[in-house]
């Protein structure tokens, strides 16, 4: 009888570290890089569409609830105003084209977060001249129920004024 009070200690002691390694060994089992790629992927995609001036491509990884931050703008919520800001700057300017300078992609532990840095030159039309600026793109992602991940915020901010390309 007591070596078995003295066993049963040591069950409890194990399956502790059972369940705690069994949770750490899945928080190890995500793939950051892989989901920093599919990120990536993603805002490629939306500066396709961009550059495309196709507003449903520009917008296709919004989420519903989408909250835009563009310099010089009021900020907007929801995909449809997303996609009408963008309707209304290819309207505005046929020049408006963006080209990656470099990207980061920074994961959460859960692997359910990601938040997206990047450096873009932007260039638009100026009276009929090409004009080009450097400007900074910051994003976060939440990966959905279906495994998809969609944007639910992002800030666009100019990093220099605006000169002949």
């Amino acid at each position: 009888m007591i070596h078995f009070a003295c066993w049963k200690p040591s069950l409890i002691l194990f399956a502790v570290a059972t369940v705690g390694t069994a949770v750490w060994t899945r928080a190890m089992a995500i793939d950051q890089s892989a989901i920093a790629e599919t990120i990536k992927s993603v805002v490629a995609q939306v500066v396709a569409g961009i550059n495309a001036h196709d507003p449903t491509k520009a917008t296709a990884h919004d989420a519903p609830d989408i909250v835009s931050m563009e310099c010089g703008s009021p900020s907007t919520v929801g995909i449809e105003a997303d996609r009408e800001g963008f309707r209304l700057g290819f309207q505005h300017d046929p020049l408006w084209k963006v080209s990656l300078i470099d990207e980061a992609v920074d994961v959460a532990g859960g692997g359910d977060l990601a938040v997206y840095r990047g450096t873009y030159n932007e260039d638009n039309g100026l009276d009929g001249v090409l004009m080009t600026h450097r400007t900074n793109f910051l994003a976060e992602f939440k990966r959905q129920s279906d495994g998809s991940w969609r944007m639910v915020w992002y800030s666009v901010s100019n990093m220099e004024r605006s000169h002949p390309k």
